[in-house]
């Protein structure tokens, strides 16, 4: 029976590390590049065009191909909407954000007329932002679940501990409001639900990640162009998620409902080295390779969680401490390789390969009393090498320019428990002037992925099962550049 609640100070620190795992680390690995609408029109295929200030995220040898110095700027829009299929029931929910995917300066100084290396053309220094990594996003999932509950998940972990001994982020917090009780002994327990429930979630983030770039590269006579950026990448994650069951008809004795609310909020700041080169095999055809170091991130996180119960007439509440907690995370290295034809001064067809090995991503941390063992362990077995495929082409009408693009993001997973593929369709146009240029695009995003409520693998241990929750994402981005040419 209930009994009054000793907090342990032990309990709270062996949670600290609660909700640093491997998606968190699967999160801030996978990246999408936008930056300016003319790349985003192009699916991002310009690792051997250079010229536009996106390549110094991607291929920074593209800033070899910069023939003046110019400024940029690219503010944008999307609208994010989800479909999700649980147990038979659909929920539908959309969010939109304003976002800055790109602006930033690139100075070009003339080298032909040095006596010295008149081999050496140009050098070319540029610095600006580029976004990488886009979280809003916004969810709504329902459906009956007949065999199970969250409580079968807390009453699994809360086997074995006394309740005066409960982890204060989960099970101590159902049992401060009567959803777990005693049975027969202090670490025995049973659960305020004896049959089936109606289940729900909404999920909202927001956030993203940037990349301030600092880039140098070089013309060498018009045939061999090399680059290097340093990037410092910072990134901003919040999750607000709220989690309820609900008496289905009125088959539960005592029991009205349960609701679980959780804030996280992460923020991160790292760095990475990149370089890159393109050659000009002709005038009509270059072949690009680049390659990026892993990122290194100091990360920060504060998370909460508040539960509720509506229990025989009476309500309760608890909430959990605030968390807080600090670690390390090296993202994988990435190499890419790029093919472009130009056509005269009529248009380009580009296309572009990248490989990204995801179950090569760490969690490190400083922390005496918690290691990332159990967790990078899973990075290497659920997570695996990616292959990223993008084309795109643009075609001259003078002043005017069309252009058109595709995008393949493979899936990360080693298994067939996700996919988390990802397709963009983009599309703009652009009105190109000796001293300036103005570019428009849209770019349409499509995802699928699963997603479990609670621990699919206690479940299963318990000899019951969770279905995953089914979601097809879309996005629609616009996104505007303006941008001004000089120095020439």
């Amino acid at each position: 029976m209930k009994k009054i609640i000793i907090i342990s100070l032990g309990m709270l620190l062996s949670i600290a590390a609660l909700g640093q795992n491997e998606t968190d680390a699967l999160r801030y690995s996978f990246l999408m590049n936008s930056g300016t609408a003319r790349f985003s029109a192009m699916g991002g295929s310009f690792s051997a065009l250079g010229a536009d200030f996106s390549v110094l995220s991607t291929n920074p040898a593209g800033i070899g191909m910069y023939r003046t110095s110019e400024v940029m700027f690219s503010p944008g829009i999307s609208f994010t909407g989800s479909t999700s299929t649980y147990n038979g029931s659909t929920g539908e929910d959309s969010k939109a954000a304003f976002t800055i995917p790109n602006m930033g300066m690139v100075f070009t100084g003339d080298l032909s007329s040095s006596s010295g290396k008149p081999e050496w053309k140009a050098v070319q220094f540029g610095f600006g932002v580029n976004r990488i990594a886009d979280f809003n996003n916004s969810y709504f999932m329902r459906g009956d679940n007949t065999s199970n509950s969250i409580l079968d998940v807390y009453q699994y972990y809360a086997e074995g501990h006394n309740y005066d001994n409960l982890n204060s982020f989960d099970t101590e917090l159902a049992w401060n409001t009567w959803l777990l009780d005693t049975l027969g002994g202090p670490a025995s327990y049973t659960t305020a639900i004896d049959g089936g429930v109606m289940q729900q979630k909404s999920i909202t983030t927001s956030g993203g990640i940037s990349e301030m770039v600092l880039s140098l590269g070089g013309n060498y006579n018009d045939k061999f162009y090399l680059g290097a950026t340093l990037g410092f990448p910072f990134l901003r994650y919040n999750e607000d998620a709220y989690y309820k069951e609900t008496d289905n008809g009125d088959s539960l004795s005592g029991f009205s409902s349960l609701a679980v609310n959780d804030e996280i909020n992460t923020t991160g700041a790292g760095f990475n080295f990149k370089l890159g080169m393109i050659y000009r095999i002709a005038d009509w055809v270059r072949i690009s390779a680049a390659i990026h170091t892993p990122t290194f991130y100091d990360m920060h996180d504060t998370y909460s969680r508040v539960m509720r119960s509506d229990i025989e007439t009476n309500t309760y509440e608890s909430r959990s401490p605030q968390g807080v907690y600090d670690y390390r995370l090296s993202t994988p290295m990435r190499m890419m390789g790029g093919l472009a034809f130009v056509i005269g001064k009529k248009g380009v067809i580009s296309a572009e390969y990248e490989m990204v090995d995801y179950s090569q991503a760490k969690l490190r941390t400083t922390d005496p009393l918690y290691d990332f063992f159990d967790a990078n362990e899973a990075i290497s077995t659920n997570y695996t090498v990616a292959n990223n495929f993008k084309v795109g082409t643009e075609w001259i009408l003078a002043p005017f320019a069309i252009r058109a693009g595709y995008s393949y993001y493979g899936s990360p997973y080693a298994n067939s428990l996700n996919d988390m593929s990802t397709q963009n369709i983009s599309g703009g146009f652009g009105i190109r002037e000796n001293n300036y240029y103005i570019d428009l695009t849209y770019v349409h995003t499509m995802r699928s992925e699963d997603y479990y409520l609670y621990d699919p693998s206690v479940i299963g241990e318990l000899g019951m099962t969770l279905n995953p929750v089914k979601s097809d994402i879309t996005r629609g981005s616009f996104i505007i550049t303006m941008g001004v040419k000089f120095g020439d």
